[in-house]
């Protein structure tokens, strides 16, 4: 899963949210050091990803895409999950969507200062420029594969995965649908057990 649904599956604290934000920053980061709450949302953040991406359903979302992006077919599922919940918030949520990014994005900016450098950068941007709306967006989905692909250290297709998107937008639709309700289900009993 990508930004949004990080966010949404985080305990509503400053350092739930840190952590499972943090999962994608750790690299060379002695996750020790930080306090147990922040150590506590890294785990759900790995503990979501490894449910995702071994999920039946959402592996077969790879026979989709061109042979090129299979590889890729993880990355793409995770931006595209993050439009669904986005555009089908109320299905999921109680509190309105512009309330739930705006608390988001005042907790996180609270403990800036746990985060590495590039997460801060990438904090800042994504609150300053209101990323989690985007998500409602198509158009932003492309944005966002692009710029994921531009991050990458090699040559891939990223920036070619919107047609195929568009074209089995309702198989990724009903895979969401079908899927995050597991998900959701995943990290309540993760969360009961690590209490």
């Amino acid at each position: 899963m990508n930004y949004l649904a990080h966010l949404f599956l985080a305990q509503n604290n400053s350092d739930s949210l840190t952590g499972n934000l943090m999962g994608d920053f750790c690299q060379g980061l002695d996750i020790r050091q930080l306090p147990r709450p922040v150590q506590l949302g890294i785990h759900n953040h790995r503990s979501i990803d490894r449910f995702t991406d071994n999920h039946v359903l959402v592996r077969e979302l790879k026979g989709h895409l061109p042979k090129e992006m299979r590889r890729y077919s993880g990355i793409i599922a995770d931006v595209v999950f993050d439009h669904f919940l986005a555009l089908h918030w109320q299905d999921y949520c109680d509190q309105s969507f512009f309330e739930f990014r705006s608390q988001r994005y005042q907790q996180l900016l609270t403990r800036i200062d746990l985060m590495p450098e590039r997460m801060q950068l990438m904090v800042q941007r994504m609150t300053s420029q209101d990323w989690l709306s985007g998500y409602q967006e198509l158009s932003n989905i492309d944005r966002a594969l692009n710029g994921i692909g531009m991050r990458m250290r090699f040559a891939n297709p990223l920036h070619r995965a919107i047609e195929p998107i568009k074209e089995n937008y309702h198989i990724y639709q009903a895979t969401f649908a079908a899927f995050f309700p597991e998900l959701v289900i995943h990290v309540d009993k993760e969360n009961i057990e690590s209490a």
